[in-house]
C-alpha cells in the first residue's frame, strides 16, 4: 500500500517510511483555527486540524473513540486554564512561548488495529530564545500479523457478558446467539439480504447467493448442528469450505411428514445459483427401513415427495444431500450437481438423522481433492487414513477411496442396534482416540452357525474394509512402503469347528518420529483381533436370551522417553613443531 495514498486531503505529499511503521506528516506549524464552540478567535501557535484542543469530557456528547485525536489532549486537567508543558493544551497559546519541553509528546488511537492516527507534539527554540509549538497528524501502521482492520461496534472492543441461561430465557439466548453464529434466522431461511456478488466470481469463504422464482435473493443454505444436536438451517455454504455435518430432528409424523419442508428433496434441489446455474440431480437412493439401499432411475414422472404411509410410518424422507459445486479458476460456479438419500421413517425411531455434505471441484482438474489427516504425522482427532491393494494396484500403490467416510470405520453406539437386523450406524476411527461400542446378537437367531459368523463379521468389520493404514497422514498412494498392512489374530475361546465372533478390537501402536521441537505421530502395526465361541452361548449370556458383541479400538503408544543427542567432544591432537625448543635442546 503506498503511504501517499493514506493522507489524501491532509497536507503536503512528504512522507517517512520507517523500519517498522509508516507515516506522514500533515502539518510542519501548529495553527488553531477558531474555536466554533466558544467562539474565541484563531491564535498563533495552534493547528489547522486541532491537534492542540483540550479533551473535556463534559463538552463531549459522544464517545471519545469517535474523536479523531487531534481533539485529545490528556494532560488538560484545568479547565480555562493553562496546564504548566501541556503542548495539546489549547488554554496555553500565550504560555507556550515559557514552555521548557511537553509532558506528553504524542496522543495516539487504539493500537489493536491495523493503522491508526497519532498527534505529535515537540517544541523548537526562536531566535529570541522562546519556545515555539510544532504539532502534526500522522498514519501509523501496526507491525503485528493480528491485527483489528475495521472497528464498526459502537460498544469499542469488548462484549458486555451475556446473562446467565435460566429456565425462563434459554430459549431466547438460544435463538439469539445461533443466529448471530449461523446468520440471520429473521426470515427462517427463505431469504436474504445478501448483496448479490459481482461478475468476477467469488473468493474463499464468500457466501453463495441463490434466486426465487420472483427474483428474490437467498443463500444456499447446509444443516448444520446447533448448541445441540437438532439441526439449525440458518448455515450458509461458505465457498470452497467442504463440510460434512450430521444433525437430528423431531417430529410429529402425522403432522410434519408432507408439511415440513426439511423432509422433502425439493427444498435441496429447487436451488437456482445467482449465475444462473440450476442445481442437478444426479442419483437418488431409496433406503428401506433394513437398511437396503436401492438406486431410482430417474425418468421425470416420479412423485418423491414425503407420504404418510400410516401414522406411525412417513416414507420418501430426506436422509442424506451432498452437493457438488464445480468452479473455474475466476472462481465463477459452472455446474451444481446432488445426491440424495431417501429413506422411511418409523415413529419408534425418532428424532430423524440426517447427514449433508459438499464439496469443490476446479473445472478442468485433472487431480482429485484428497482430504489428508495431518502433514506429516497424523493430527489427534481425524480419521485414519486406509486403502486397499487391488489387481489394478499391484504394482503401483494402494487405491483409496476420496470420500473421508469411507476409511476404518466403528460401530456407532445405540440403543438397541441389533447386530443382525440393520440399519447399522458406523463412524470413522479418529487418530488417538479409543472407543467401545458394540450391538446385540439375539440367540434365537444365531442357530445356523456359519451363516451368522460371516454375517456378524462383516458387520463388525464394516463396508469396504481396508488392508492397509497409511503410516502417516500424509502418505501418498503412489508410496506403497508408507503404508502398514493390517494383521490378524483370531483367539477362539473354544477349539471348534464352527466359530461365531463375540468381538473384534483393533490394536493400533503409534510413535513419535522426527525432531525434538516438532515429533510427528506415526502408526507403525494395526492388529486385528477376533474373540469367537461356537457353544454354550446361553451361558455366556447369563441365561438371558440376548448376548452382547463389542467392537473397540485401541491406540498403543510404543515410543521411548526421547532424548537429545549430542556428538562427541573433539579430542586434541596438538603436535609441536621439531625445532620448537631450538636451540635449547
Amino acid at each position: 500500500m503506498s503511504v501517499a495514498d493514506w493522507g489524501e486531503g491532509m497536507g503536503d505529499g512528504r512522507s517517512t517510511v520507517g523500519l517498522w511503521r509508516s507515516v506522514r506528516p500533515v502539518a510542519a506549524t501548529a495553527t488553531f483555527p477558531e474555536d466554533a464552540a466558544s467562539g474565541r478567535p484563531a491564535r498563533a501557535g495552534q493547528s489547522e486540524l486541532e491537534l492542540g484542543c483540550s479533551w473535556k469530557p463534559d463538552r463531549l456528547a459522544g464517545s471519545t473513540a469517535d474523536l479523531p485525536v487531534g481533539r485529545l489532549c490528556p494532560c488538560d486537567e484545568q479547565r480555562d486554564l493553562c496546564d504548566i508543558n501541556c503542548c495539546c493544551d489549547r488554554d496555553c497559546s500565550e504560555e507556550v512561548a515559557l514552555f521548557t519541553g511537553c509532558s506528553i509528546h504524542s496522543v495516539s488511537g487504539n493500537k489493536q488495529l491495523c493503522s491508526w492516527d497519532a498527534a505529535h507534539y515537540s517544541l523548537d527554540n526562536t531566535t529570541q530564545g522562546l519556545s515555539e509549538l510544532h504539532s502534526s497528524v500522522q498514519k501509523e501502521m501496526n507491525s503485528d500479523v493480528f491485527c483489528i482492520q475495521s472497528q464498526n461496534r459502537v460498544d469499542g472492543l469488548s462484549y458486555a457478558s451475556p446473562p446467565l441461561p435460566t429456565a425462563s430465557n434459554v430459549g431466547s439466548l438460544f435463538n439469539q446467539f445461533s443466529n448471530f453464529i449461523f446468520g440471520s434466522g429473521k426470515n427462517g431461511g427463505e431469504s436474504s439480504t445478501a448483496a448479490p456478488k459481482p461478475s468476477s466470481g467469488y473468493l474463499y469463504g464468500d457466501v453463495m447467493v441463490t434466486v426465487g422464482e420472483n427474483g428474490e435473493r437467498g443463500v444456499l443454505w447446509l444443516p448444520v448442528p446447533g448448541v445441540t444436536a437438532y439441526c439449525l438451517d440458518t448455515n450458509p455454504a461458505a465457498f470452497l469450505k467442504n463440510q460434512i455435518s450430521q444433525c437430528s430432528r423431531r417430529l410429529v409424523l402425522d403432522r410434519d411428514c408432507s408439511t415440513l419442508p426439511a423432509l422433502s428433496m425439493v427444498t435441496y434441489t429447487d436451488i437456482h445459483l445467482l449465475s444462473a446455474v440450476a442445481v442437478e440431480v444426479t442419483s437418488v437412493v431409496q433406503q428401506s427401513l433394513d437398511g437396503t439401499q436401492t438406486e431410482v432411475k430417474l425418468s421425470g414422472g416420479e412423485n418423491l415427495n414425503p407420504v404418510l404411509l400410516s401414522p406411525s410410518l412417513c416414507a420418501n424422507v430426506v436422509l442424506q444431500v451432498g452437493y457438488v459445486v464445480k468452479y473455474n479458476p475466476a472462481g465463477e460456479i459452472t455446474n451444481v450437481t446432488a445426491s440424495l438419500v431417501l429413506g422411511s421413517v418409523r415413529g419408534d425411531a425418532l428424532p430423524l438423522e440426517q447427514e449433508f455434505h459438499i464439496t469443490y471441484v476446479q473445472e478442468g482438474s485433472e487431480e482429485v481433492a484428497v482430504q489428508y489427516s495431518g502433514n506429516p504425522g497424523y493430527v489427534v482427532g481425524l480419521p485414519l487414513v486406509s486403502g486397499r491393494r487391488t489387481a489394478e494396484f499391484i504394482f503401483t500403490g494402494i487405491a483409496r477411496s476420496i470420500d473421508p467416510r469411507e476409511t476404518l470405520t466403528i460401530l456407532q453406539s445405540g440403543e438397541d442396534q441389533d447386530c443382525l437386523h440393520g440399519p447399522h450406524r458406523r463412524s470413522p476411527i479418529l487418530f488417538g482416540l479409543d472407543s467401545v461400542s458394540g450391538c446385540t446378537l439375539r440367540l434365537e437367531d444365531a442357530a445356523n452357525c456359519s451363516l451368522v459368523s460371516q454375517v456378524l463379521l462383516d458387520v463388525l468389520r464394516g463396508p469396504n474394509y481396508p488392508q492397509y493404514v497409511a503410516a502417516f497422514g500424509s502418505s501418498t498412494p503412489q508410496n506403497p512402503l508408507d503404508w502398514v498392512p493390517m494383521k490378524n489374530s483370531s483367539k477362539p475361546r473354544e477349539a471348534q469347528s464352527c466359530s461365531i465372533p463375540l468381538s473384534l478390537h483393533l490394536e493400533i501402536e503409534w510413535t513419535r518420529y522426527g525432531t525434538l521441537v516438532n515429533p510427528q505421530a506415526q502408526i507403525v502395526s494395526v492388529k486385528e483381533v477376533i474373540h469367537t465361541n461356537t457353544s454354550n452361548l446361553a451361558s455366556l449370556s447369563g441365561g438371558s436370551s440376548i448376548l452382547t458383541v463389542s467392537n473397540s479400538v485401541t491406540f498403543i503408544p510404543v515410543y521411548g522417553a526421547a532424548l537429545p543427542g549430542f556428538r562427541a567432544t573433539p579430542t586434541l591432537d596438538a603436535k609441536l613443531p621439531f625445532d620448537f625448543f631450538f636451540p635449547f635442546v
